[in-house]
């Protein structure tokens, strides 16, 4: 994203357009990768819900989102691109409201990756994750990417969240 303090992500995060959604796919290298043809759709509401839940001291992954979205609504999986453009679009939303905050920098990408497109980039995530007890690790020499270490170990179980509320 660009311009991010030009745009008002809180409309962004309210805005349904006609999710959620299942769509059938027909794209056999698709259907083989996410293991079925159903993909659901979910509103940007709907992942910062579930972020809003993430407990101080633990993480959680888009992928595991996605999974639980998928789940939860009764599809084979949940559309990759639309997930992390929402979560960031919660996370800038969090960012410009004064209150109601969502712990965005406790949801990561993949394998405990840090997200750089977060309200303030790596640094910022660093900083918070840090605060709460965890330890970031560097890996790469020229593509420099951080990681939560040992993220599993504190991943949280969405079992227990429900996204209505």
């Amino acid at each position: 994203m660009a311009n991010e303090e030009k745009k008002d992500f809180n409309a962004m995060l309210n805005d349904k357009k006609d999710m959620p959604k299942i769509q059938k796919i027909t794209d056999k290298k698709s259907i083989e990768k996410y293991g079925g043809d159903r993909m659901y759709f979910a509103p940007p509401i709907d992942y910062d819900k579930i972020m809003k839940r993430i407990p101080y001291g633990n993480v959680i992954t888009i992928g595991e989102i996605r999974a639980y979205l998928a789940k939860s609504n009764h599809a084979d999986f949940t559309e990759p691109i639309t997930a992390g453009i929402f979560v960031s679009i919660a996370a800038w939303a969090s960012f410009q409201r004064p209150d109601n905050e969502t712990p965005y920098w406790r949801t990561l990408k993949a394998n405990g990756e840090l997200n750089p497109k977060y309200p303030g980039g790596i640094e910022a995530q660093k900083e918070k994750l840090e605060s709460e007890g965890h330890l970031i690790i560097q890996k790469g020499r020229t593509n420099i990417k951080y990681f939560v270490k040992d993220y599993q170990k504190v991943l949280f179980t969405l079992e227990r969240v429900k996204t209505d509320g």
